[in-house]
């Protein structure tokens, strides 16, 4: 797996002038970010004490006991939200972190390389990876359902893909 911690949320500013902010959560069930808390800073040089105050559009409004302004909560925006990796729940066996899939390679069934994941794309609709071709700066969008991707190997660090025709 790589590394001890996951991205659990991000935060998008200030919410009002006392401190509160604006928080989005990346969590399965997104109340479930204030249960990992403290949360730290990606380096884990800052420590987050959060607390939900209540939902608002695309997230909750916050507050974390380190924040006393606007001022400072407007510092934090786009700042993301790290747990420890122990903290969370083990996943089923079909089911994965987004930060253990990036950097994957990724190979066709015959055992070409088609790229690298770059990074693990969510619109609602389902995942999408983001594969960069290899010796180029050229991304391809490779759906991740069972059809495209049927094999996730993460002991050997690549993806067995079946992209539909054309797509690489």
């Amino acid at each position: 797996m790589s590394g001890d911690k996951i991205c659990v949320g991000a935060i998008g500013g200030a919410y009002g002038v006392r401190g509160e902010l604006r928080v989005k959560s990346f969590c399965a069930v997104p109340e479930d970010l204030e249960s990992y808390s403290p949360l730290t800073s990606e380096d884990g040089s800052r420590t987050f004490h959060l607390a939900l105050v209540r939902p608002v559009k695309n997230g909750f409004v916050a507050r974390i006991v380190e924040v006393t302004s606007k001022e400072e909560a407007d510092a934090l925006k786009g700042l993301q939200l790290f747990a420890d990796r122990d903290q969370l729940p083990s996943l089923p066996d079909d089911e994965y972190y987004h930060t253990d899939l990036m950097g994957l390679e990724v190979l066709d069934t015959g055992g070409t390389l088609l790229g690298t994941v770059k990074q693990v794309l969510d619109h609602g609709a389902g995942d999408l990876l983001e594969v960069q071709r290899p010796g180029s700066s050229q991304t391809v969008l490779l759906p991740f359902t069972l059809a495209a991707v049927p094999t996730v190997d993460l002991a050997a660090k690549r993806i067995i893909a079946d992209p539909p025709d054309g797509l690489f």
